[in-house]
């Protein structure tokens, strides 16, 4: 493989993306260095943070440059290396961003055993989204056994995670997905105790009728009517872990109508960046392994094939058309 393809940022958007806001390239395969190793990823992680990040905004992290190959995390294989610390045919998670091939000096590689865990898992359950839906859960909400938690996008990476944990923490989990598809597989294959359909027509009542005993925690990925909606049912000294506002994402305002409800109910509600808790990391992704590799904590994924594919499966991510973690198969 003399040549490798990438994917950059050629403009930034203007409302929602489109596929004209990225270009693809093709690169001649370049020569390691001594310290350097050259990987071969095999797939691409898609996540919500990157519609923020093509914005020239001020932000948690430096905008994605144009003409740069576009941020993403990756999971692949060394090819080739000249770095002691990595043989050829060493599995790694990286940063490599939207690209078929990257060179690495090894600071940033882990290393990655797949032997029980599908190299794949690394990227969603046992990676950034699965310490994502934990951190969030036991730091901020710290649900107690008979609470009720409520999950926005619980069909997703992260939501998905969330509330499998809380059930296991004696948690009733109430999950909020978009279709009868995604709640029946959040209740039937995960095991929340109710799921609401927001697409519904009744699905104000539904939530009131999921949630008798009111509200304890919520883990917040979307904003907008649903989330003011959840508001109105949170019970005394609620707590809230903002993860995400995917309703904002094209530049949409996302105001909260009942936010007199945080003194009512003098709730307390945290946004959280994972990657700013790197010290809690090898905590959370012990337990997140020994459950994926045991069976016990379950997760789906939706996989485009081909980097060709990565704008439109981003797209339609923020359009809720995937189903659980959204990655892209590279080889």
């Amino acid at each position: 493989m003399s040549t490798y393809q990438r994917i950059v940022l050629a403009s930034r958007p203007q409302g929602e993306i489109s596929p004209d806001n990225f270009r693809l390239e093709i690169l001649a395969v370049p020569e390691i260095q001594d310290g350097e190793v050259l990987i071969r990823n095999h797939y691409l992680s898609l996540d919500p943070y990157m519609r923020g990040r093509m914005q020239d905004s001020k932000s948690y992290a430096e905008p994605q440059p144009l003409n740069a190959t576009m941020i993403g995390g990756t999971v692949g294989e060394i090819i080739a290396t000249k770095n002691p610390r990595f043989a050829v045919g060493d599995q790694v998670i990286s940063m490599s961003g939207w690209t078929e091939m990257a060179v690495s000096d090894g600071s940033l590689l882990r290393k990655l055993d797949t032997t029980h865990i599908p190299l794949s898992a690394y990227l969603g359950a046992v990676g950034m989204p699965g310490l994502t839906a934990w951190y969030g859960l036991t730091q901020i909400m710290q649900p107690k056994a008979g609470e009720t938690v409520v999950v926005s996008a619980a069909s997703g990476a992260v939501g998905s995670v969330v509330g499998q944990l809380a059930r296991q923490r004696g948690c009733r989990v109430v999950g909020i997905a978009g279709g009868q598809e995604k709640c029946a597989y959040v209740v039937d294959e995960l095991g929340f105790d109710a799921c609401i359909d927001y697409k519904a027509d009744d699905w104000q009542a539904a939530l009131t009728a999921a949630t008798p005993d009111g509200v304890d925690a919520l883990y917040e990925n979307v904003g907008g009517a649903v989330f003011d909606a959840t508001l109105t049912r949170m019970n005394p000294f609620g707590r809230i872990a903002l993860c995400g506002m995917i309703a904002g994402y094209n530049g949409e305002p996302v105001p909260i109508q009942n936010s007199r409800v945080f003194l009512t109910m003098r709730l307390t509600m945290r946004g959280f960046i994972v990657s700013e808790h790197m010290d809690l990391w090898p905590q959370g992704l012990q337990e997140l392994g020994a459950q994926v590799a045991s069976g016990q904590l379950k997760f789906r994924e939706s996989v485009a094939q081909g980097l060709a594919q990565a704008p439109e499966a981003l797209i339609g991510l923020l359009k809720g058309r995937n189903f659980g973690k959204q990655l892209v198969r590279l080889i």
